[in-house]
């Protein structure tokens, strides 16, 4: 049994119904982890929060020590010349694709590249965070924390399905089964924590 299967039955076995957030704190929206402006380093090229920072569009804010954010693979080299431009170091590759750089006195920037199909069409219709930031939108941020799988991806997703209606979780339901199909039963299992913790 994988560790991603592991960590959901144990969380089914222990959930216990009513315990989660009430609805008014999962409401909550604010940005107050502040990032480097990248508005004006990356100009006219498209590119969305995405990690820790990207879940408060979705659900109450928590911190995280560095600053993800998603572009289009074709505009990787523009993307690293840029930052390089406005003093960032690069750091090194992502295994995941993509390179982490970092500036004094700042948090790392990992720059995830992606070519998938669904990569523009998420870059055209952000969300926006508190702070005004362009932010993935939820049902492909769900997917990249469905592949990343570690404990606190599987975690930030629960919550923020928790804050969802039944229309929203059908959209994303259909996009998870279209991009990841392999964590449909995962998906299943998180909004299944979800609602025990909301009951």
């Amino acid at each position: 049994m994988n560790p991603r299967t592991q960590f959901l039955n144990l969380a089914l076995r222990r959930a216990a119904r009513g315990q989660g957030s009430t609805p008014q704190f999962l409401s909550m929206r604010t940005a107050i982890q502040e990032i480097p402006n990248l508005k004006v380093v990356l100009k006219d090229t498209g590119w969305v929060l995405i990690g820790g920072l990207a879940t408060r569009a979705y659900m109450p804010e928590r911190m995280t020590h560095d600053v993800g954010i998603l572009i289009h693979e074709r505009d990787a080299a523009v993307v690293r010349q840029r930052l390089l431009a406005a003093g960032y170091q690069l750091v090194g590759a992502l295994s995941v694709g993509g390179f982490s750089l970092q500036r004094a006195n700042e948090p790392p920037l990992d720059v995830l590249t992606r070519s998938d199909a669904w990569v523009d069409t998420a870059l055209e219709s952000p969300t926006y965070d508190a702070a005004g930031l362009p932010v993935l939108p939820l049902a492909y941020l769900i997917v990249l924390k469905l592949e990343a799988g570690r404990m606190q991806d599987l975690t930030d997703i629960s919550r923020m399905l928790a804050a969802t209606n039944p229309a929203e979780r059908a959209a994303i339901r259909a996009v998870v089964a279209q991009e990841c199909p392999l964590y449909r039963d995962d998906f299943e299992q998180l909004i299944l924590l979800a609602d025990l913790g909301m009951e």
